[in-house]
């Protein structure tokens, strides 16, 4: 086993890996940028050396800077976690060429498995089955364009490198191919440095079915599967191990599957292969096909952890130390069910746009193991993946497990800034998806539902107005005259900018509330207070929000009524950063027309591509950005022209 092992990356794997690290007594070195420099890593490791600027080309890209720093700091190998360089085969040519061992697959491996195509090619040849559609060198439009309307529609178009559902793009009619085949290869080519693309058959009713594989370079075992389905644009939002309705006979032959493309490569450590399966009639033996293998440690491999019993991260240590796979196939067991929800700064109402924030407050519940990095006080960073953390959970079965999960995120506290944990409390209440009926449509096609409120409205507003207003009561004396109670004004607004003033009075018993039409009496029920015997939800006070522990997390703010608004009109003419970045493509120019949703400008931000959008009909005024310019939130990038002028033109 190794004395000393560098971490070539940051935030919750990090900080997972050294916790393997401690339990087999061996040191820790952690890299970090200058937005890393206070992170929960950098505290944890026995050594941390810094490796550059925040953004990830001047750090965790640096590949050379790591491998300087384990050499400096006595670290005898590497280990990459997921992201960044972790499936970049140079990298880990350069640290063999340093003397120094990377844990994981060799760069042979990575290089057969990196590009879509000729992984393909190896799978047909071992005998996996791969998806009708084009694989070939060719990238001309006109190719392409036939090579679907061979296929025959839909078909996916996809980045013939990378993963994380980039360069990805789903296309039902010949006449938006053209379009959907510039936009994945504008965003493969930021994502990956590689605009080739390839052209698959779109499989109706698909399921995301994933099977843990582990190599020692000769051997190879499978640590059964997971279901990934639940995704929202390619997006893996819940996972579970194991799949749902999977029938015995599907689940050996598609492991089996896995264990030939593991061995067909010659591969060591954990990886995972990925299949498409056809869900329309149930799960079959002939109705599933290998997507891609992903040469490294996966977000969502505590779920296998957890029904295995097995620490994937010792087995790769101890592999990678000379050491063969610890336990043989007919070894492995599953046990129960788990799940695991993927904890996001991301505001959900303004299209799942990444969020930035202080956190004031973090708790996690004990229910679950929460993987994360963060903690109350710390800055969700611009720069990286806006992950606060990954709750999992785990029980005897998936009725149990999926209960436990539904708890877990109730108890989990997140004030500062938005998440989508009311998100994932909706989807771990569907009911579809609580009878194991998921397919990766099933978020976009419920997606009005998993986002509409989840709770009544009226309690939270009270709550969180008698949670701004109850320091005020003290013993329940203050504002309270010797003739009878005296009426105060509270002022409150949500996150939307909806206003509401409410009129309370209290008393010995609790308070009597007057707002709009709505009027209620609260009582004082010990610590808790309720209408009607029906307690209103707790509310975490922070110093600006005021966060209602409802199924909707509504967060709303107190107002001074004096305060002068300062809020620009409803016509908005102008189109601002709504989160820092880098300005991919401007899409029009001064003086040009534009009808309501063409995109004008493409943002790059936290590892995605997003549009910005026209919200109405209109004409260009300004235009305030390039190509190239990084930009804060909040910053102007274009001018439109004022309504009653654009329309008159």
């Amino acid at each position: 086993m190794f004395n000393k092992v560098l971490i070539a990356n940051r935030g919750e794997i990090a900080c997972r890996i050294m916790r393997t690290l401690q339990n087999l007594g061996v040191a820790s070195v952690a890299v970090y940028s200058n937005a890393d420099a206070q992170a929960a890593h950098v505290q944890m490791a026995d050594q941390a050396v810094h490796i550059g600027g925040s953004a990830p080309a001047d750090s965790y890209l640096r590949g050379d800077r790591i491998i300087q720093a384990a050499l400096d700091t006595g670290a005898q190998a590497i280990h990459p976690g997921y992201g960044f360089l972790s499936e970049n085969p140079d990298f880990v040519d350069a640290v063999t060429q340093a003397g120094l061992v990377f844990i994981g697959p060799s760069a042979d491996a990575i290089r057969a498995m990196g590009l879509k195509d000729a992984a393909k090619a190896i799978m047909e040849k071992a005998g996996v089955p791969v998806v009708p559609g084009y694989h070939g060198t060719d990238q001309s439009d006109d190719v392409l364009a036939q090579a679907a309307e061979q296929i025959g529609y839909p078909v996916l178009i996809k980045a013939v490198a990378g993963g994380g559902g980039k360069g990805m793009r789903l296309v039902d009619h010949a006449g938006d191919f053209a379009d959907a085949l510039a936009s994945a290869r504008s965003e493969a080519k930021t994502a990956f440095g590689n605009s080739d693309v390839l052209v698959e058959k779109y499989i109706t009713s698909p399921r995301h079915i994933e099977v843990q594989v582990f190599g020692d370079g000769v051997d190879a075992v499978h640590l059964f599967e997971r279901d990934c389905s639940l995704q929202r644009r390619h997006q893996k939002v819940i996972e579970e191990a194991p799949a749902p309705d999977m029938p015995d006979d599907v689940r050996q032959e598609m492991c089996d599957a896995a264990v030939r493309a593991a061995k067909a490569i010659g591969y060591k450590g954990a990886g995972t292969i990925e299949f498409i399966v056809d869900g329309s009639q149930g799960l079959r033996a002939d109705g599933f096909w290998f997507m891609e293998m992903n040469t490294r440690l996966q977000v969502e491999h505590p779920v296998t952890e957890l029904i295995t019993g097995i620490d994937l991260v010792d087995w790769q240590l101890r592999v990678a130390a000379g050491g063969a796979i610890p336990h043989a196939q007919d070894d492995i067991r599953i046990t129960g069910h788990a799940f695991e929800a993927r904890l996001y700064a991301e505001d959900v109402g303004a299209g799942f746009l990444p969020a930035t924030g202080r956190l004031e407050d973090l708790q996690f519940s004990p229910r679950a193991r929460n993987d994360s990095a963060v903690r109350a006080g710390d800055e969700i960073s611009p720069f990286y993946d806006p992950m606060i953390a990954k709750v999992i959970t785990h029980g005897p079965d998936r009725t149990t497990a999926l209960a436990k999960l539904r708890r877990a995120l109730d108890e989990t506290v997140v004030t500062g800034t938005v998440t989508n944990i009311a998100f994932l409390g909706a989807l771990a209440r569907h009911a579809g998806f609580a009878a194991g009926q998921v397919d990766t449509s099933l978020i976009a096609r419920d997606l009005e539902a998993l986002t509409a409120p989840q709770s009544d409205q009226i309690s939270a507003i009270i709550a969180a107005a008698l949670a701004s207003f109850a320091p005020l009561s003290g013993d329940g004396t203050v504002g309270y005259a010797h003739w009878g109670p005296i009426w105060q004004d509270i002022h409150i607004e949500s996150l939307s900018g909806d206003r509401h003033c409410l009129r309370v009075a209290c008393d010995d018993g609790g308070f009597d509330v007057a707002f709009h039409d709505v009027t209620a009496r609260v009582t004082k029920q010990g610590p808790r207070l309720a209408i009607d015997n029906q307690p209103l939800p707790r509310v975490i006070v922070g110093q600006v929000d005021l966060t209602v522990m409802n199924a909707d997390r509504s967060v709303f703010r107190r107002v001074d009524p004096l305060a002068r608004g300062t809020a620009q009109d409803s016509d908005d003419a102008q189109i601002t950063a709504p989160m820092p970045g880098a300005i991919r493509d401007v899409l029009v120019t001064a003086g040009q027309s534009v009808a309501a949703g063409t995109a004008l400008v493409v943002l790059e931000a936290m590892k995605m591509e997003h549009r910005l959008c026209a919200n109405r009909d209109t004409v260009i005024d300004q235009v305030f950005c390039s190509t190239g310019d990084q930009v804060a939130a909040g910053d102007v990038l274009l001018s439109l022209q004022p309504q009653a002028e654009s329309q008159s033109q």
